[in-house]
């Protein structure tokens, strides 16, 4: 007896130790092909896939590295092809779980991939601090490669704060630590920043060409195609434009674009026809530039990408002046001017960061020359709007009194729009901070709750107190949401509810066993309906992961919420689980039941359930949706 026994301990652990190898070499296999496919966009959503799938297996196996490892892919995918305030929120879980190992190298990493994001959104400050961080980590270990990406990525940051010299200095400290190592790849990039700040240093611009070669030259002989070696060309363009080869810089130009088309990267397309437009700026052709620098405009509002947005409103201002069109020039040098003082604010602040002023002197410079060049563009508006009053007084010269009257009122006008635009900006930053505030406070309520629960032994109490923590944290992403948007007003339904359930999942270590489908198209609804409809999907999701899969039975639950008509709404949960059996409703409280009745009733709307093959809750909404 003790001989079968033993046998059946034995093959016991031979298969728990055999699953254990299969899982991985699963997880060996999905870093391959996410190492090998992170760059083609032919398969971006292949890679958001098996990102969430190497998240699963990581947490299957209780493997930090691969789990940050993980995390840094799906950031990736979202930085590249979804949304940045995922790619954030991803680099972050990547950097705190290297802070806890103790993994130097990779934390420094991370803070340089928050550095790229912060730079998208144009958050240069922020930028700066993560950069020097990452600094001040490869230092520490006398790491030389990373401490040479750190200076190359400083240049590329300096040229945004117009300080070329200084920028091109931290390129060449780069550049040489990158030619004794054999760094081919990061070398190609500085060369690449090198000649960024050198096209407007008031060096030689053959030098700028020259290092700008040197970047080409290293891509290819690395066999790069994507976009590294495009961005080198496009700059290539942009020497060729201000030596006066404008046929070479359109070639440079007409090449992204054209590979922009290929590899479906619309993003991209913005440099190529921002671009083209500028050079039929530079030479005159101004009915030919306006469609170029309006398209490019339009695809930087669309994709969030607004670093040079402010370029593009001045050069159409620019074209609309010369073709006499004074109220659009006027228009557009507005938004111009508003977009520029933001940028520049953002670059003021980086100078004013702890761990800059421990590297870097000089600050105050830099500020008095921002300074200057809001002073310079608030005098070019002043200038239009001179050209544009003269226009006026000489078509009104005949009815001088009516004149008198219209210019009154369109001062008094144009002090009162004024005012609204200062107000609505600093009701919106008032609105953005509430709403952070309130996500905070949230976050700490759900930890309290967590706390609390973690020393009840009653597991009814324990139950009642894990679904309040879930119900807090529905309504904390609804505000985190809402102040990392773009629109204050509305919530993106599809998005929020993926990420509602990942967390509920992740609550109920469930992420192996069920499968959240989000099967909707992208909705957007004002936060008076998306909350109580959050708290519905929470509900239900709660009681389906109690009790539609016993006894760790796999299964899918699927959402949906749709506009059926122009003021219904449609929302439905379905699961494949065991149903109610015999009628019975599930053991509780039956708090979750009211909640949801009382919440349908907020919204005017209707509930049916269906026990068939699982169960599925459907409702009608009586409201609009958010514009």
């Amino acid at each position: 007896m003790k001989k079968i026994t033993l046998l059946l301990a034995f093959l016991f652990y031979g298969v728990c130790v055999l699953s254990q190898n299969t899982d991985n070499i699963k997880m060996d296999s999905l870093f391959m092909w996410l190492e090998t496919h992170s760059k083609n966009p032919a398969d971006s959503t292949q890679l958001g896939i098996n990102s969430h799938n190497a998240i699963i297996l990581s947490k299957k196996l209780k493997n930090q590295n691969a789990l940050a490892k993980s995390y840094l892919h799906l950031a990736h995918y979202h930085k590249e092809y979804a949304k940045l305030d995922s790619a954030l929120v991803n680099t972050l879980k990547a950097k705190d779980i290297y802070e806890v190992l103790g993994n130097d190298i990779e934390l420094a990493n991370s803070h340089l991939a928050l550095k790229e994001i912060y730079s998208i959104q144009t958050e240069y400050g922020k930028a700066t601090e993560e950069t020097y961080k990452a600094l001040e980590i490869f230092e520490k270990i006398d790491h030389q490669k990373g401490i040479a990406i750190c200076f190359s990525h400083l240049c590329d940051l300096l040229y945004y704060e117009n300080r070329y010299t200084t920028g091109i200095e931290f390129c060449n400290k780069a550049i040489e630590i990158q030619k004794k190592l054999g760094e081919t790849r990061d070398l190609a990039l500085s060369y690449r920043y090198k000649a960024n700040s050198q096209l407007f240093s008031g060096d030689d611009l053959k030098h700028a060409l020259n290092s700008i070669n040197n970047s080409i030259e290293l891509y290819n002989n690395l066999g790069e195609t994507g976009i590294p070696l495009m961005a080198s060309i496009n700059w290539r363009g942009n020497i060729y434009k201000y030596l006066g080869d404008f046929e070479a810089a359109i070639a440079n130009y007409q090449y992204n674009f054209d590979q922009s088309n290929e590899m479906g990267l619309q993003r991209y397309l913005i440099p190529s026809v921002a671009n083209i437009g500028h050079v039929y700026l530079m030479q005159g052709k101004y009915e030919e530039a306006l469609p170029y620098n309006l398209e490019a405009i339009d695809i930087i509002i669309k994709t969030g990408r607004i670093r040079s947005l402010w370029e593009n409103y001045m050069h159409v201002s620019s074209i609309y002046e010369n073709m006499g069109d004074y109220k659009n020039a006027l228009e557009y040098n507005k938004l111009y001017a508003t977009a520029y003082t933001e940028l520049k604010d953002r670059a003021i602040q980086s100078l004013e960061g702890e761990l800059q002023a421990k590297y870097e002197t000089g600050q105050k410079n830099a500020t008095i020359y921002f300074q200057n060049e809001k002073i310079s563009q608030q005098r070019k508006t002043q200038t239009l709007y001179v050209i544009l009053m003269g226009l006026l007084a000489i078509i009104l010269f005949g009815v001088f009194y009516n004149y008198k009257k219209r210019q009154r009122r369109n001062k008094e006008l144009v002090a009162l729009n004024n005012q609204l635009d200062l107000k609505n900006k600093q009701n919106e930053l008032l609105l953005k901070e509430i709403h952070h505030r309130v996500k905070n406070n949230l976050e700490l309520v759900k930890s309290l709750i967590s706390l609390q629960s973690a020393q009840m032994e009653d597991s009814p109490t324990k139950e009642a107190m894990m679904a309040s923590q879930n119900r807090v944290q529905s309504m904390g992403i609804i505000h985190q949401k809402l102040y990392q948007g773009e629109n204050l007003g509305s919530i993106e339904m599809k998005d929020y509810f993926l990420n509602l359930g990942e967390g509920i999942l992740d609550t109920f270590n469930a992420e192996e066993k069920v499968k959240i489908e989000c099967a909707m198209d992208n909705l957007e609804l004002d936060v008076d309906t998306a909350v109580p409809i959050g708290l519905i999907v929470n509900e239900l999701l709660t009681n389906a992961l109690k009790y539609a899969f016993p006894e760790d039975k796999n299964g899918t639950i699927q959402i949906s919420l749709l506009k059926s008509s122009p003021d219904t709404l449609t929302l439905k949960v379905a699961d494949n689980g065991v149903g109610k059996e015999n009628g019975l409703a599930p053991k509780g409280t039956g708090f979750g039941s009211q909640l949801i009745q009382l919440l349908t009733q907020q919204l005017n709307g209707t509930m049916l359930e269906k026990v068939e093959k699982g169960t599925t809750v459907e409702f009608q909404f009586k409201i609009k949706a958010a514009a």
